[in-house]
């Protein structure tokens, strides 16, 4: 049968590379009339990442203000007036003209914000050079704009994490400020750097914006509700993971990241390493989301011994542990990881060359991984089984060499998006400024109706191409109830096909390691079974009575025990048909 045959014999075709979804739903491209499509879940925030078709990741992103270009509406102006209609920095005549009639006018908006946020607005000069961001609450504070030479001015009272002024052209900045919770935000009009007190004078704005994180990402509009973009709460991932040209649909068990802050490293204990601001930098290069916020981290003058951040996060003896962190080289080209979970509360660490992308020889009891993500950037991780309980140290540190707790003074690298997760593997990357830990909810996809219709009842075939991370997990089956199924489930660190009535009747494992990419065929007719993967018979049975008591009507994706979201697997395809195919047939269909 030729390749694009199979296919149109087909009962079911599920291709994530045609990318075919919206929030709350995961659509089949055959059957047409809708009946092959699943609705999908994950939860109600933002957590969730995925690498996108750039090679980037991307995230849920959203504009906390409402009616972000309206300013006569939520905002209040004080000493102040404010007219739109005014030419913008997009060609459009979205601007307003901010005028204060007093000292001090300005313009604000009352927003309860916890953890680290960016407030940014688009502003051009009027009567007056200057502008003003500020937020109110703890750590009030903020910074002076000149929008003449389009350069930061002071700070006032308690200074931002960070401040930028990027030039978008015909006299337009955007100027934004980074702060840690607010109670408000507000923007000045100002005369000079450092006042804002005069009675007089005008600016420009448009296009106001805050949002969780370090960088002032693209603008999104609000109203009446906040306004939202990205990757959304109940929107399956298609990743490109890897370098991938086409996507895979990525389903993930719930996790939750136990860094407090896993972007902002200001927050972390410095270790024989230079100051945020003397040295080392917050918001110094580009990360792997494509925006500048990602930290350079420097060892201090005259420290040898390996440097870098750390912080103490709770452990439980007998658990397993993944600590994740993407770096990059500058001078320094060595990460060294580690956390105090060892026997007798000793520190246990492994280094990552970030240059040749391999591992260095880890301390007894850590798994390493590398992974490359591209522009130099790479995600290291270590796993290990706790021998300890309570608040123990977690260290993000730098080396010198592949195998070595000695660094050199004045190198540094960059790094990005830490991540402390309970678990045997690290999943996706799920963002964290609040102070606090953040859950991604689990990617749980499920059949709207019955299936009975397109599943081969007394004969069929099953074909998945999967790449499964998980161990002991069941990755998809075809089922009844509990005791009539056909199913793929991870076995060992090997895939495992089952047939099931009443008992197990069959249960070959492949020599297929399941952290590999996969093609794999499970045929069934009676006295006529057989499992292809990647183009070569791995498991056959000639004599074998299969008959399930009750019409297979269901199609359950990653499931454990038949529990949602169990493990962790990225779908490429996944093809049902209503007959046993050839043995050349399944040959031809999951050869890789």
């Amino acid at each position: 049968m030729a390749t694009e045959s199979f296919f149109s014999s087909a009962s079911l075709a599920y291709l994530a590379s045609a990318g075919a979804g919206k929030d709350g739903k995961t659509y089949s491209i055959k059957p047409t009339d809708g009946s092959g499509d699943f609705t999908f879940s994950r939860g109600s925030n933002l957590a969730a990442t995925r690498v996108g078709p750039t090679g980037l990741i991307e995230k849920g992103r959203e504009n906390l203000l409402l009616q972000s270009n309206s300013f006569d509406t939520t905002w209040v102006s004080v000493s102040a007036s404010v007219t739109s209609g005014q030419s913008g920095y997009d060609g459009s005549t979205d601007a307003w003209l901010l005028s204060k009639s007093g000292a001090n006018g300005r313009i604000t908006q009352t927003k309860s914000i916890s953890g680290i946020f960016t407030f940014s607005v688009y502003v051009k000069k009027g009567t007056t050079d200057w502008v003003l961001l500020y937020k109110t609450g703890t750590g009030e504070g903020g910074r002076y704009f000149d929008l003449t030479n389009g350069v930061t001015g002071s700070s006032i009272a308690t200074a931002p994490i960070d401040s930028k002024i990027e030039d978008v052209g015909n006299g337009w900045y955007r100027c934004s400020i980074v702060g840690n919770s607010a109670t408000a935000v507000v923007a000045y009009v100002a005369d000079s750097n450092g006042s804002h007190s005069g009675t007089s004078g005008s600016i420009y704005i448009q296009d106001a914006q805050a949002e969780i994180g370090l960088a002032a990402t693209d603008y999104i509009e609000s109203g009446a509700t906040t306004g939202k973009a990205g990757l959304l709460e109940d929107e399956p991932r298609f990743d490109y993971s890897g370098g991938a040209t086409c996507p895979s649909l990525l389903l993930e068990p719930s996790r939750s990241n136990l860094v407090t802050q896993s972007e902002y490293f200001g927050g972390w204990i410095l270790s024989r390493t230079s100051a945020f601001g003397s040295g080392s930098i917050i918001n110094d290069t580009t990360s792997p989301e494509g925006f500048v916020n990602a930290a350079y981290i420097q060892q201090a003058s005259g420290q040898v011994t390996a440097g870098g951040v750390f912080n103490a996060y709770s452990y439980t003896s007998g658990t397993t542990y993944t600590l994740s962190l993407f770096a990059k080289k500058k001078e320094g080209r060595y990460l060294r990881l580690g956390f105090s979970i060892g026997t007798g509360n000793a520190s246990v660490f492994c280094n990552f060359d970030l240059q040749g992308g391999i591992s260095g020889s880890p301390d007894t009891g850590i798994t390493p991984k590398i992974e490359d993500y591209g522009n130099g950037w790479y995600r290291c991780s270590i796993t290990k089984n706790s021998e300890v309980t309570g608040t123990k140290n977690t260290f993000l540190y730098q080396s010198n060499s592949l195998n070595s707790s000695s660094a050199t003074p004045l190198e540094g690298i960059y790094i990005y998006g830490a991540q402390l997760e309970e678990g045997s593997y690290a999943t996706s990357y799920i963002p964290n400024h609040s102070g606090g830990t953040v859950t991604r909810g689990v990617d749980n996809i499920t059949n709207l109706t019955g299936f009975s219709s397109l599943i081969g009842q007394t004969e069929g075939t099953l074909f998945l191409e999967i790449e499964n991370s998980s161990n002991s997990t069941e990755i998809f089956s075809l089922d009844a109830n509990t005791n009539n199924s056909i199913f793929l489930r991870s076995v060992n660190n090997l895939y495992g096909a089952y047939m099931w009535s009443d008992g197990v009747v069959w249960s070959p494992t492949t020599s297929v390691n399941i952290n590999d990419r996969i093609k794999i065929a499970i045929a069934y007719q009676t006295d006529n079974f057989a499992v292809y993967a990647n183009g070569v018979q791995v498991a056959t049975n000639n004599s074998l009575t299969w008959t399930p008591n009750q019409s297979l009507d269901r199609l359950l994706f990653n499931k454990g025990g038949w529990i949602a979201g169990s493990g962790q697997a990225q779908y490429n395809q996944v093809l049902l048909f209503k007959e046993r195919l050839s043995n050349a047939d399944l040959a031809t269909l999951t050869t890789l």
